[in-house]
């Protein structure tokens, strides 16, 4: 029994770790380029709790807190709500305007910087969407570890 439950553990370590550094390059691609075509911040961003279940059945619990501090995440979910307001405002000050696109000049259309803020705004959502939605799976995998903890007993 324990020789059938070490191999099934090793397949899931070695797909995992195959599967998990095309995700995150996936995640961050939609998240850089959904101004340009469909997806954007918040779907690529969402990505990150595929990625989070990945690191947790490929290597467990502890490893995914080690390796993607819930902490830190939510810290850095605040920042980019900041860095979201900073940006909207933007707007404010050249335009006028509240999440008012500025900087759409510049670039040829088509192009990774091509739509000004807009880029920059998306960006920061799927960030923020990153963030929260990771520290929020860590966080329910942690709630789900200390269940099954306590039924074991």
């Amino acid at each position: 029994m324990e020789n059938k439950r070490t191999f099934k553990n090793t397949i899931q370590r070695c797909g995992s770790d195959k599967i998990l550094p095309m995700a995150i390059v996936y995640m961050f691609y939609i998240i850089l380029h959904g101004h340009l075509s469909p997806g954007g911040g918040f779907q690529g961003g969402v990505l990150m709790v595929a990625i989070v279940v990945l690191l947790y059945f490929g290597h467990g619990y502890e490893t995914t807190v080690r390796a993607i501090n819930p902490h830190f995440l939510h810290g850095a979910e605040g920042f980019m709500s900041v860095l979201y307001v900073a940006a909207a405002m933007l707007g404010i000050a050249y335009l006028g305007n509240f999440c008012q696109n500025v900087f759409y000049n510049i670039g040829n259309i088509g192009d990774l910087f091509s739509s000004g803020t807009i880029f920059i705004m998306d960006s920061i959502v799927g960030l923020k969407v990153l963030t929260g939605v990771g520290a929020l799976a860590i966080t329910m995998l942690g709630v789900l570890m200390a269940e099954y903890a306590g039924e074991k007993k």
